[in-house]
């Protein structure tokens, strides 16, 4: 059975899990998984450029990247990023009901989220145009571009390999971690 999000076990069975992965995968991370989120959280901490552009907001974000079974991504991933006038408390993979309670769900198709990583879909024109759904207030996401912006970039500059770059073999690691991150994290 499954831990308790937010609780201190769950903290810490989830943070016992990316060190783990950490210390048995090297660089690049696969984009999703909760090393490569843990890269993106630490970039995002320490960027002098997005405290500065997201000094205002306020509100939990959660990027949704739809299923693609083929990829590995048997169901939706939630990536929730707790963010606070310029700091971020933290971002990491969370169950689906966690995820849609945030304040902000923005939800795409996995080659839309990749998109948006190669800087060839902004984040906010594609909320406009209908490419990535939002739950929230697309006004107040508006106002906060530059910050959006900045994030994209972090992401970016991650160092990562995509799930539709693996290998059959790679494919099937990145199920069997995912169904374990469901099994014991609910995720």
């Amino acid at each position: 059975m499954a831990l308790t999000y937010g609780t201190d076990e769950w903290n810490q069975a989830y943070d016992a899990l990316v060190k783990e992965r950490q210390e048995a995968q090297s660089p690049p991370f696969v984009m999703g998984t909760p090393e490569w989120v843990q890269q993106y959280q630490e970039l995002v901490q320490n960027d002098a450029e997005y405290k500065e552009a997201a000094k205002d907001w306020e509100g939990s974000v959660v990027i949704k990247i739809l299923a693609k079974p083929e990829i590995g991504l048997d169901k939706a991933l939630y990536m929730f990023m707790d963010l606070w006038h310029g700091d971020c408390n933290f971002i990491k993979i969370v169950p689906a009901d966690v995820g849609e309670a945030a304040d902000y769900v923005i939800t795409g198709e996995y080659e839309r989220w990749r998109a948006v990583m190669a800087k060839e879909l902004d984040t906010i024109k594609g909320m406009m145009q209908g490419k990535l759904k939002l739950k929230g207030d697309l006004p107040t996401i508006v106002r906060a571009v530059k910050a959006s912006a900045r994030l994209v970039d972090l992401s970016a500059s991650t160092n990562c390999r995509f799930p539709d770059e693996l290998d059959a073999a790679g494919v099937e690691e990145l199920r069997a971690l995912l169904k374990r991150a469901e099994d014991e994290f609910g995720i």
